[in-house]
């Protein structure tokens, strides 16, 4: 078997989106003769965390560590809760913010380039030199946000003959919560340039969504393959679903997805119909910002919502698999646009209709149409959201509410792993 080393943050018992990319491709890329070795951080300082998912790592897997400082844990003295948010990327609105918070926000953007992990790169490099002579290694892969893990796959390469292909989860420059970070010219200019020397030096790309291939593309000429998220259970058609008409979002409500449009008309609708308000609850599962609840209570919403913290991984696929509708939002924001979220392919994979809100062009609106898995809004479509949710409500109350979706087999972990397989095998 090939071996590949693979330098991660985002490991269990860390929990959050940011694990399950890297945690499938581990689980399954034996099964197509490639031998991952992970190399992660000893003891971070994970804002989530999910022991569950311990139980999917492989009992032959070489996992290494190395110990980190996490400049987070400091932060704490100043302000745990403030803390706890940033390292979450829960931003508060600039006019709301505290003297702390945006101390806090002025010192991670402008002193911890490009981003707090970056004291880990060092003794990393040195640590993981060693074990590349010893073992033999001839491929890694680096995978991001946090994107100062590039910079070791850069300064490995630079050291070693090997093959790097780096793996953003998320853009770099053009992540929505980069231009909060209060960053002097000096810092965004830093920012730019380390990203363009990590993407003119990679020998492979892969990206997320085809709109963030289109926006590297303009700015390296290293070979860029898009490879989704995707799901890890079976489809099943029989679920036993909630008795009451359920919206449910999965996820972190941040500021920024908070969509007006969608309140207003749940409101509207429970207001006309006697019957949509007693059926109606909205299902809010995981982080949620003060002021997306405000704004939600703020519409009389306040007795039709469930809201339940951070919960592990699978028992958020049993919430998937019984709600009514599915619900996704994601900021309407040019930034926004580069991003396809991991619940997606879950949601879809759940077979339950998707309502998605999000900005005027997305991909998440192809893939939906492309696998009938749902339907796209942006902010401004309130009479057809309306129309929607109505025809949904009949469906509902007739039991026929249900998706027929095609095509997301390609979506598997195990199909996405085996594209991946394919591209690691070729880096000689």
């Amino acid at each position: 078997m090939k071996k590949v080393l693979i330098i991660t943050y985002y490991w269990p018992p860390a929990g959050g989106p940011g694990v399950q990319r890297w945690l499938k491709f581990v689980k399954y890329l034996p099964d197509f003769d490639i031998e991952p070795i992970v190399y992660c951080p000893d003891a971070p300082n994970y804002p989530l965390t999910d022991t569950s998912l311990v139980s999917e790592l492989r009992s032959d897997l070489t996992v290494l560590k190395t110990p980190i400082s996490e400049p987070y844990k400091w932060a704490h003295f100043f302000s745990k809760s403030k803390t706890s948010d940033l390292s979450k990327g829960l931003i508060s609105n600039p006019k709301k913010q505290s003297f702390i918070e945006k101390a806090l926000l002025f010192i991670r953007g402008n002193f911890f380039i490009p981003d707090a992990r970056i004291s880990w790169v060092r003794p990393s490099v040195s640590f993981l030199s060693e074990y590349i002579k010893s073992q033999q290694i001839d491929t890694i892969v680096t995978t991001g946000p946090p994107h100062s893990l590039h910079l070791i796959g850069l300064q490995l390469k630079q050291k070693h003959a090997l093959k790097w292909v780096a793996d953003f989860r998320d853009p770099w420059t053009h992540i929505g919560y980069h231009k909060k970070l209060k960053l002097r010219s000096f810092a965004q200019k830093k920012h730019k340039n380390l990203e363009a020397v990590v993407l003119q030096n990679a020998d492979e790309l892969l990206v997320t969504s085809p709109k963030t291939k289109t926006l590297f593309l303009e700015l390296t000429t290293q070979p860029i393959t898009v490879l989704t998220n995707g799901f890890d259970f079976q489809i099943t058609d029989d679920s036993s679903l909630d008795s009451k008409f359920t919206l449910s979002h999965i996820g972190s409500l941040l500021e920024g997805r908070n969509p007006f449009v969608l309140w207003k008309v749940l409101s509207d609708l429970i207001k006309e119909s006697v019957d949509f308000a007693a059926a109606f609850q909205l299902n809010l599962i995981g982080s949620l910002s003060t002021e997306v609840l405000e704004t939600i209570q703020s519409y009389g919403l306040e007795s039709y919502i469930f809201t339940i913290g951070y919960i592990p991984h699978n028992a958020v696929l049993d919430y998937q698999k019984k709600t009514q509708l599915l619900l996704l939002i994601e900021e309407d924001s040019k930034e926004t646009e580069y991003i396809i979220p991991g619940k997606l392919f879950e949601y879809m994979g759940s077979k339950r209709p998707i309502i998605a809100i999000g900005p005027k062009t997305s991909d998440i609106e192809t893939i939906l149409n492309q696998t009938r898995s749902g339907t796209y809004f942006r902010y401004d479509e309130a009479a057809a959201l309306r129309t929607l949710l109505l025809q949904h409500f009949e469906a509902y109350k007739t039991q026929q509410l249900k998706v027929d979706s095609k095509g997301l087999e390609a979506y598997s972990r195990k199909s996405l792993t085996q594209q991946l397989a394919h591209k690691l095998r070729n880096q000689t």
